[in-house]
């Protein structure tokens, strides 16, 4: 469920603040996010596939919505960017990328700031990247021209992981489903209701959850957007499908029970097959459908030289 249409852009970054200072702690666990070597592979093959070829390196690389450290941490550790600044309006996910960041022995700069608003130089990066963020922006031609602004001339941005308007549609099937075999589900588990209602930040948490989604892309208004922004080269890629059919059912099951309650032994068959799922989207579906089916698009495009 998108923001309201009346709401402003100060209420929906209030919002999104609030939503994910509220999901910081727990937010690592809910999406299986790993600093491994399993991370690493995920965020290096979701770059090749928005660029289209190898990765390369980049000097200095600044990460939009940056949570708790998925895209910059691994790209940090897999040696593609050599130096890392990280935003997000959640003081939060930045005080949670913080902890990931000692705990993995590295050096990031962080900055709590609006996409819209960058308070950096122009020209002062080699590459502007993010995942799943620009859906969560109310000024989104503005944030590009921002992107466009702050990259040296001939950098890189780089987002994935943005919801398709019918992809998302598509999604809505196997949360439904889920949520109305829910009960049977807990009873075979063995676990309790959620606490307060909902697993992720508390019944609050989930009344913020329907107003922090402002966009839901088609491949074309994503790339206008981006060429809008002044980029040239731009280009839109769709991913995952039966992945996401998968893990939003298991997620839609495990959001109406105790986190803690949910054994182990359901936590790794959700991710291993969610792993499986994914080689299967990449290998025969992505190079055979077209972009607006997938759940996830990823834009790339670069700031003329």
């Amino acid at each position: 469920m998108p923001a309201p249409a009346s709401a402003t852009p100060e209420e929906i970054r209030d919002v999104n603040a609030r939503y994910h200072d509220g999901a910081a702690a727990g937010y690592d666990a809910k999406w299986g996010i790993d600093y491994g070597e399993v991370g690493r592979g995920q965020v290096l093959g979701k770059l090749r596939k928005a660029l289209g070829g190898e990765v390369g390196r980049f000097g200095r690389g600044l990460e939009i919505g940056a949570g708790t450290g998925y895209f910059a941490l691994n790209l940090l550790q897999a040696g593609v960017i050599a130096e890392a600044v990280c935003t997000d309006v959640s003081p939060g996910m930045l005080r949670t990328l913080e902890a990931n960041a000692r705990r993995l022995g590295l050096s990031v700069e962080t900055t709590v700031c609006d996409a819209e608003a960058l308070p950096f130089e122009d020209g002062s990066f080699d590459i502007v990247l993010g995942h799943a963020v620009l859906h969560h922006l109310p000024g989104l031609a503005r944030a590009f021209a921002e992107f466009h602004r702050v990259l040296r001339p001939g950098g890189v941005v780089v987002f994935a992981g943005e919801p398709s308007r019918y992809g998302d549609r598509l999604a809505a099937v196997p949360k439904r489903a889920a949520t109305a075999v829910a009960p049977l589900w807990r009873r075979v588990m063995r676990a309790g209701p959620a606490r307060n209602g909902h697993a992720d930040g508390g019944a609050e948490n989930h009344e913020l959850e329907a107003s922090v989604d402002v966009h839901a892309f088609t491949p074309d208004a994503l790339e206008r957007a981006a060429r809008a922004g002044g980029f040239a080269d731009v280009r839109v890629r769709g991913e995952e499908l039966l992945a996401n059919w998968f893990g939003w059912a298991n997620r839609a099951l495990e959001a109406t029970a105790d986190p803690d309650e949910v054994p182990w032994g359901w936590k790794v068959y959700a991710f291993r097959g969610y792993l499986v799922l994914q080689e299967v989207d990449r290998r025969l579906l992505e190079p055979r459908l077209p972009p607006a089916v997938f759940y996830n698009l990823m834009v790339c495009g670069r700031r003329p030289a």
